[in-house]
């Protein structure tokens, strides 16, 4: 078990935090437990890479920590009424069939990996700042009304790129 894993797994327990934050509408410290996750996710990826302490626990945790964190926040600011159902439901498709992607390969004894694509960094990125914006707006209490549709349709295209990305990318590979 190393130190980037532990903080990794920190960053997992944070998740049901923030959820019971957002839903009992306590956003300063909704907002600064995220921000403490996103920076969790930083260190543990520095740390990683620059102290040589990857591990393939490592591999499979990290971005399982992220999807949990995303898909969670959004899925609970959608059933607060805080952010369209729409955008969870694109959201939440993208990771499903990802996972389905992943499950039916190995099934069919055509395992695929799935490797971070551009177009995928830019969308948990769009994601991320997404939420930040969202939860930071109620801490802060700073109205964002007036850029919340363009950020939402952002984060949608973006998601719906890497989406088709890795769909091409995983029909290549059945076919191939």
């Amino acid at each position: 078990m190393t130190l980037p894993n532990l903080i990794t797994i920190a960053r997992l327990i944070l998740v049901p935090l923030v959820i019971v934050m957002i839903v009992n509408t306590r956003w300063d410290e909704a907002f600064f437990l995220f921000v403490a996750a996103g920076v969790s996710d930083a260190i543990d990826g520095f740390i990683a890479k620059r102290f040589d302490m990857k591990s393939e626990l490592g591999a499979y945790l990290d971005p399982l920590a992220d999807k949990a964190l995303i898909v969670s926040i959004y899925i609970t600011l959608a059933i607060v009424g805080i952010i369209p159902v729409w955008l969870v439901i694109v959201v939440v498709s993208r990771d499903l069939m990802i996972v389905t992607a992943v499950i039916l390969s190995w099934l069919m004894a055509r395992p695929v990996t799935i490797a971070p694509i551009v177009v995928s960094k830019l969308n948990t990125a769009a994601q991320l700042v997404f939420a930040a914006l969202v939860l930071g707006s109620k801490s802060l209490e700073i109205d964002v009304a007036a850029i919340m549709p363009a950020a939402q349709i952002i984060v949608a295209a973006l998601t719906l790129a890497s989406m088709g990305a890795y769909l091409a990318l995983w029909l290549r590979h059945m076919a191939g």
